[in-house]
């Protein structure tokens, strides 16, 4: 379903060049740029296969929310490939790319169409997604007003409900309330060897239980990838934080 080949994304950087010495001698002097780039992905090669549910883990700024947005398409690769066989569904951070001003309602329809769902797909749909958002009236009121929760549970309900063969999660499954964890536990549990799945989290128990093969991402480039338990394990001993010294009396 996806196969990315030796696949690197960089995003260039602008760092300062200052003379502190200067700066204090001369307060007007104009500051230097010289422009970096820096590979967010580099080397990076594996395949999901159909109805497969991949766990990708790893420290914030290693890649992992990156290299969901290449699968998905909104980042184009800069060395290698990626390609995928089937139609992408997204939730990505809490909800992200909801309209704040637009209602709940009518952001459903807003993420249905950029799904590529045609209205009567979504009409279809809306109910089943509200029931499980458990937004009541504030169905109605603009996002802006929702708390970070009520916006997870809105996204996790319309991904789940688009009726993709990929899934892409990225680190939904740790947010809102003890209920509605259970209940996004038990709707993945259900889309398991349905649909092929991925998944960005920092929350190990999560790849456990979920994931067939997990990845691990360090500072762009793959440090391992298998079976999960294995992977983790690696990750957790060299992210492990030595103790400090005790205190000389």
């Amino acid at each position: 379903m996806v196969n990315v080949s030796d696949l690197g994304i960089k995003f260039k950087m602008e760092k300062r060049r200052r003379s502190r010495a200067l700066a204090f001698l001369d307060r007007s002097r104009k500051q230097q740029w010289s422009p970096r780039e820096f590979w967010a992905l580099r080397h990076v090669s594996f395949t999901v296969e159909r109805g497969e549910t991949v766990g990708i883990i790893g420290r914030n700024g290693s890649g992992k929310s990156t290299l969901l947005r290449v699968i998905a398409g909104i980042y184009p690769p800069d060395e290698g490939r990626v390609s995928v066989d089937g139609e992408v569904s997204t939730l990505f951070s809490l909800g992200t790319g909801f309209n704040a001003e637009l209602s709940g309602r009518d952001n459903i329809y807003l993420d249905g169409v950029m799904m590529g769902l045609t209205k009567m797909k979504i009409d279809g749909i809306i109910d089943a997604i509200i029931e499980f958002a458990e937004l009541g009236d504030f169905i109605d009121m603009p996002v802006r007003t929702y708390s970070s929760g009520m916006r997870a549970r809105l996204g996790f309900a319309i991904a789940i409900h688009s009726d993709k063969d990929i899934v892409l999660i990225d680190e939904i499954m740790g947010a809102g309330d003890a209920a509605f964890k259970q209940k996004a536990d038990a709707e993945m549990s259900r889309i398991i060897g349905e649909k092929t799945v991925i998944i960005v989290s920092h929350v190990i128990p999560t790849i456990e239980k979920f994931a067939s093969k997990a990845i691990w991402l360090d500072r762009g480039v793959i440090a391992a990838m298998g079976e999960p338990k294995g992977v983790i394990e690696q990750y957790l001993a060299a992210s492990k934080v030595k103790k400090p010294p005790p205190d000389e009396e």
